[in-house]
């Protein structure tokens, strides 16, 4: 089952930031498309296989940048 679920990501201010997010969030099994905003500091990611919190966290630790929790 998709899903869509956009989290609150700190430290990125540039084009260069979000593209460093999404290639590290595209390389998870499941990732169908990611969008990262800087200016938002918001990261959305769609997916057909469920995915932790902690896999998106390590991802995006892996980029360089913070994985604050969740968006509402």
């Amino acid at each position: 089952m998709a899903s869509t679920v956009t989290y609150s990501v700190t430290g990125m201010s540039c084009g260069h930031c979000e593209k460093s997010v999404s290639s590290e969030v595209s390389a998870l099994p499941g990732v169908t498309e990611v969008a990262a905003d800087a200016k938002a500091g918001t990261v959305t990611i769609s997916s057909e296989a469920p995915l932790t919190d902690d896999q998106i966290r390590a991802a995006v630790d892996e980029a360089g940048y913070e994985l604050v929790g969740r968006s509402v």
